[in-house]
């Protein structure tokens, strides 16, 4: 990891944040990419660059402006000289029942999930050729074993795992491309997973009986960008067996 310079989407809090200090402590500089999440960014931002001088940047983006995305490329690589891996972490996440879904709720959706990580990597793909780089996509168990009302959003996760090995074709032999797959790590902070019965519902269909940590999501991308050079277009799943329990 020492000397790689790693863009991660949505890194400012949650598992994202996980990542760029599981990342960062390895030696990594990274650029953390935010939406709107401005103070918990800085908040990280300053955390790590104590610990490591000049090693980490900021870059705001509303990553569903398509035409907006070379621009932020431009100013990762002017910031640290080079790109190495991009993870593309960010994601919108809320239930769209059928009979109530709209085409507002489809951009939102499919634009953080798949379109959105599609440009991006279009966007990097020559500074990660030139550095024989690695992109990692977050996806989720639920692109296939589809979660209740949430269709829009399955669909989403559904095409980043078919993106995924598609770019793993397209990039090869130059740029590495996988997926790591969460189960339940973070509860969503409202809507019906505020209840506990049906966090404890969740955790039952695990076969390990309990909830992950975002560290287990960090530690795989970091096995993904560094100990995996014969692994390419392949997904991870780590959801302590829930994907196989469902």
């Amino acid at each position: 990891m020492q000397g790689k310079v790693i863009l991660v989407t949505g890194g400012a809090k949650r598992v994202g944040a996980a990542i760029c200090r599981r990342l960062h402590a390895q030696g990594a500089r990274l650029i953390v990419h935010y939406r709107s999440s401005f103070d918990e960014a800085k908040i990280l931002h300053d955390e790590l660059n104590q610990k490591r001088a000049d090693s980490v940047a900021l870059v705001q983006a509303d990553l569903l402006d398509i035409a907006y995305l070379s621009e932020l490329v431009r100013k990762a690589v002017d910031r640290f000289g080079q790109l190495d891996v991009l993870i593309n972490n960010a994601s919108s996440f809320f239930p769209t029942l059928l009979p109530q879904c709209t085409l507002e709720d489809w951009n939102d959706l499919i634009g953080s999930n798949l379109q959105a990580p599609l440009f991006l990597t279009q966007a990097i793909a020559p500074y990660l050729k030139e550095q024989l780089g690695c992109v990692v996509n977050i996806v989720d168990i639920h692109a296939e074993r589809p979660l209740k009302n949430y269709v829009i959003y399955n669909a989403a996760k559904g095409g980043l795992l078919a993106l995924t090995k598609s770019l793993a074709v397209e990039m090869a032999p130059e740029v590495r491309v996988n997926g790591v797959s969460p189960g339940p790590i973070l509860w969503p902070q409202d809507g019906e997973w505020a209840d506990e019965a049906a966090r404890q519902h969740i955790i039952a269909g695990t076969l390990l009986k309990r909830c992950g940590e975002p560290e287990d999501i960090a530690k795989t991308v970091q096995f993904l960008i560094a100990d995996a050079p014969y692994i390419t277009g392949q997904i991870i799943a780590v959801d302590g067996g829930r994907s196989l329990h469902l």
